[in-house]
């Protein structure tokens, strides 16, 4: 959720010509990680639950790409990606090993 939340900070400084562009499909990919973990533990089987940490991991690396767009297009400086790589590499580790537990 912190990072949902950095997120939202820094496409509140991108151009307004990506509003409906990469800002949007940011947002989208941070929001859906906590999100699909929250829709994959009301679930009542353990394979859906997995099923729904693995659309969340996917959406981590697919906002890790979209951060390194805005980096390469200036709308986020150096510092910014690094703190939110290393905020995003840490979920990434801990979906993948509460995914592999819930599948044991």
């Amino acid at each position: 959720m912190v990072l949902v939340d950095d997120v939202y900070t820094f496409v509140e400084a991108f151009p307004n010509t990506e509003k409906y562009g990469l800002s949007s499909q940011i947002t989208r990919s941070a929001v859906s990680i906590p999100s699909n973990i929250a829709e994959g533990a009301s679930r009542n089987s353990e394979k859906d639950f997995a099923l729904f940490l693995e659309i969340a991991l996917g959406s981590a690396f697919e906002l890790e790409t979209q951060l390194i767009i805005a980096e390469r297009r200036k709308y986020l400086s150096v510092s910014h990606l690094e703190e939110s790589i290393l905020k995003l590499t840490s979920i990434q580790k801990r979906i993948y090993v509460l995914r592999r537990k819930v599948l044991n």
